[in-house]
């Protein structure tokens, strides 16, 4: 693949900010630059983002309906009513659905979790959960990760004598459900300070809350932060404000004390003994989780998340494990038959998005084939399968793109559509499937930039080798958790060259080990370049050529820098008839 490289632009109050904010901090220019451009330009303000602090979380009464909503649980509890925690069947939901029940739990037994099956259910509040409800006697059900556009569901519940308090974070529609109380700070008259929250999120702050409510310490919901770190890194909300505190604390438990479903998932992935970080949430973890609601029932991942015997715990995480290779070979399959049908698409190069429908492909893995068809062609992608009489189907979107509102604009041929930003859920009758693709397409072709279709690596800094010491490696780490709107930096240093070592490695010799060093220094980098082997035979002609590169530390070799590779340039000469020489 032919990669852009887009070099930022700096304006000269960032210029002044990142010299004034390197002299203060003590750091190097270059990462004083990276502050600047995540909108951080005084020193308080860095060394609040250096320093996540717990008490620097907003106060959760600040939340539009906080304050009904723990009168409202208290009240159940007072009362011995019995209630009923619902979530959403991914990880979101359903690290919500644990949090929330293993707090209450402490302090209340007359209490009980549902998620809807995929298959049966659908997303969301379904009637049926409603009806197990109301057969349970359940008189209050606290619905997380889902639910803002459940009104006929919520209607239905209350003539049930059910109450709902609907924690989501999804962008509601112009009615929401008649419910208690609604905490959602994308809410029109929103006033909390912070609206990225993951819907695990909203959980803890209504979590945090009922403590406040009920003189409880915060130091018990300490415990339940690593079920908030694997909902950010997983459902890709932005990792800056409230959420960088609550990722930070939460990896900080993931990796000092994590719960007991939470250790055995981490045993099953063979990271026990590793430091975990984001990018070990959303590789391994977070489809572990997943995988439970795509291929069996949701339940199953709460079950895992709320176990307290480590045994028991692992025997779960093992059976899980298994559905997470089933729904590996259901994505590689379906993936291969979604870019078989792309490439006989007439006219797809001038086609700014993708929807494709087969009624035969598996519900679960639906959301996994369009995220793959969005790397692939940089189009924002639309998978559809047929459930239940429907066209049911994900979306998932490239960057910078608003998929939710293409969505929205063919709202009149929608039966249901929920989500956000880059991901989102919708359902339409079978016959409405071409007109949506025409309007789709009509949509994203007059919204999307050009920038956004095609392969382009942001370039945060230009830098040597020499630049890369011990301190400034020590420095950019405190930029942890990297995640959406705090994006790992990418670093280029061009006209290097191989030291004489590098070779190809990896089972089908797909990747490069190298070893290089550039013009600047005499400093000798290691490096590793996953696959992109093709360039070998160019670096072993020791000629120069340009790489762009991640800095991480190397697992095999504690405290040594290791550059990851994302792509190579040769630096081609040509002679007179435009040969490379």
């Amino acid at each position: 693949m032919t990669y852009k490289w887009n070099y930022p632009t700096i304006t000269p109050q960032q210029a002044e900010a990142s010299r004034q904010l390197a002299q203060a901090l003590g750091i190097s220019p270059i990462l004083a630059r990276l502050l600047t451009e995540r909108g951080i330009t005084t020193v308080a303000a860095a060394r609040k983002f250096f320093r996540p602090q717990l008490p620097d979380l907003h106060d959760p009464f600040l939340m539009k309906d906080m304050d009904v909503a723990v009168n409202r649980l208290n009240k159940a509890m007072g009362r011995k009513e019995r209630i009923l925690i619902y979530g959403d069947y991914d990880v979101d939901g359903t690290t919500a659905v644990a949090l929330v029940y293993k707090f209450i739990q402490q302090y209340y037994s007359n209490i009980d979790y549902y998620i809807p099956d995929r298959y049966n259910e659908g997303y969301g509040v379904s009637m049926k959960g409603v009806d197990y409800a109301a057969e349970t006697g359940v008189k209050l059900v606290i619905v997380l990760d889902c639910g803002i556009k459940a009104v006929d569901e919520v209607t239905y519940a209350r003539e049930k004598g059910i109450d709902f308090i609907i924690c989501d974070h999804h962008v509601p529609d112009d009615v929401l459900p008649p419910a208690v109380a609604i905490l959602n700070a994308k809410r029109e008259d929103n006033t909390y300070p912070y609206e990225h929250l993951s819907g695990c999120g909203v959980g803890f702050k209504f979590m945090q809350a009922f403590a406040l409510s009920n003189g409880i310490e915060f130091h018990h919901l300490i415990p339940l932060l690593d079920l908030v770190a694997v909902s950010i890194a997983s459902d890709i909300v932005p990792i800056m404000g409230e959420n960088r505190i609550l990722a930070f604390h939460g990896l900080k438990q993931l990796n000092s004390n994590p719960s007991v479903g939470l250790k055995a998932i981490i045993d099953v992935c063979g990271l026990t003994d590793k430091e975990l970080t984001v990018s070990d949430i959303v590789f391994k973890i977070g489809p572990r989780i997943n995988a439970s609601g795509r291929i069996q029932n949701g339940k199953e991942a709460v079950d895992l998340l709320t176990e307290k015997d480590f045994s028991t715990a692992l025997e779960k995480a093992r059976r899980i494990n298994g559905y997470n290779e089933t729904r590996k070979d259901l994505d590689k399959t379906m993936t291969e038959e979604a870019n078989h049908i792309v490439e006989g698409l007439t006219h797809f190069a001038h086609r700014r998005s993708i929807v494709l429908y087969n009624e035969a492909w598996h519900r679960g893995v639906i959301g996994i084939v369009a995220s793959r068809l969005t790397e692939i062609y940089y189009r924002p992608a639309v998978v559809l399968t047929r459930t239940g009489g429907l066209a049911t189907g994900s979306a998932r979107s490239v960057s910078g793109f608003d998929v939710y509102k293409a969505i929205e604009y063919c709202r009149d041929l929608l039966e249901s559509f929920g989500g956000h930003t880059y991901a989102a859920g919708l359902s339409m009758k079978v016959e409405n499937v071409p007109a949506f693709t025409q309007r789709f397409e009509q949509f994203v072709s007059q919204h999307i930039l050009p920038e956004q279709t095609s392969a382009v690596i942001d370039i945060n800094a230009e830098i040597n080798f020499r630049d890369i010491t011990p301190k400034f490696f020590s420095d950019l780490k405190k930029f942890n958790p990297f995640g959406p709107e705090n994006v790992k930096p990418i670093f280029c240093t061009h006209n290097v060259y191989d030291y004489g070592t590098s070779k190809v490695v990896g089972r089908e010799q797909e990747h490069i080990k190298l070893e290089l060093v550039d013009n600047q220094s005499n400093n000798v980098m290691n490096g590793i370049a996953f696959g992109q082997s093709s360039h070998v035979r160019f670096i072993k002609t020791k000629r120069s050529f340009d790489i762009c590169y991640t800095i991480e530390e190397n697992t095999h070799k504690r405290g040594e820098v290791q550059l990851q590779i994302e792509d190579i340039k040769p630096n081609w000469k040509e002679d007179e008839a435009g040969n490379r020489e």
